[in-house]
């Protein structure tokens, strides 16, 4: 588990969160196995409801607008969520164009300077071969 401070955050704020996952995962139209095992781990940080967590997942046949998103978002629960959809996004082993572009568009939304995605996904293959890592000393496959 990543250690934040998701859990600290108001509820409304780790639904908005919870939303931009949901928006973020569909946003390809293709759906993996890693990136819902993501979203679920993440998902289960946020200590929604769950009546929340069964409305978030309606989110991902239907999903809300990025401005709906992005409305209920304060600045550390929307910095928390552009971390982790990077980390979502990325668990497929690509990153496509549409992903890409909106996950520079968040950053915008949050102020945050250009190189943010860049050094976001740097990190998060840096924490992927971490974990490989982890698995080789094992010899587990």
């Amino acid at each position: 588990m990543l250690p934040d401070t998701l859990h600290e955050l108001p509820r409304e704020e780790r639904f908005a969160y919870a939303k931009l996952l949901a928006y973020m995962i569909q946003i390809d139209d293709e759906v993996t196995i890693d990136e819902m095992t993501v979203f679920e781990q993440r998902l289960g940080t946020a200590l929604l409801s769950p009546g929340q967590r069964r409305e978030i997942r309606t989110y991902l046949k239907n999903p809300p607008t990025l401005k709906e998103c992005l409305d209920g978002l304060g600045e550390t629960s929307g910095r928390l969520a552009l971390r982790d959809a990077a980390l979502m996004t990325a668990a497929d082993g690509t990153i496509d164009e549409k992903e890409q572009l909106t996950l520079e568009e968040i950053a915008k939304y949050l102020n945050l300077d250009e190189g943010i995605i860049d050094r976001l996904l740097d990190w998060v293959m840096a924490g992927f071969d971490w974990m490989q890592d982890g698995l080789d000393l094992l010899n587990v496959k």
